[in-house]
């Protein structure tokens, strides 16, 4: 049995994606959340490449790096570390384009997922659940692109942002 079955209906709450979920919701979307572990220094996403899943960190950390432009391959900067209770890879589920970021495992980290493929199966079953998900990850990338928008315009000085909070 997929140990993400043995996911209780708290845990999966304090991610932002499943606000106002009801248990009954919840029962419905478990066979499709799945267990993703990783070593640290996995790469979990590359930069430019393919990716079908958003992730939720159950343990552990990651770090997002970008590349910086006109530099080696390997010169990236840091942008954040994202920790247990975060998420990751939205972006590429709405969009469907290469990764924008790489997020490297910095510890053992595991992580619960949700595919492209498996959004689209409960769009096809539940339409009222899966519009209550994109709803809430619509937020949530709203939010970030305030976060980012503040740091540009100096609301906040760029070593106070961390674009995961």
């Amino acid at each position: 049995m997929d140990e993400a079955q043995t996911l209780d209906f708290q845990e999966l709450k304090r991610y932002s994606m499943f606000g106002g979920i009801t248990p009954e919701t919840f029962e419905a979307l478990r066979p499709f959340i799945h267990l993703q572990d990783f070593n640290t220094g996995d790469h979990v996403m590359e930069e430019g490449a393919v990716n079908d899943r958003v992730f939720f960190i159950v343990s552990g950390s990651v770090e997002v790096l970008k590349h910086l432009e006109g530099r080696d391959p390997g010169d990236c900067r840091r942008i954040t570390v994202m920790g247990t209770g975060e998420t990751f890879g939205e972006m590429e589920l709405i969009d469907v384009q290469p990764c924008a970021a790489t997020v490297r495992a910095i510890e053992p980290t595991r992580t619960l997922t949700l595919s492209n493929h498996d959004l689209y199966r409960v769009s096809k079953s539940d339409l009222k659940t899966y519009t209550l998900l994109i709803l809430n990850l619509a937020r949530e990338l709203s939010r970030r692109i305030r976060t980012m928008d503040g740091m540009i315009s100096g609301e906040r000085p760029s070593s106070q942002i961390d674009i995961s909070d």
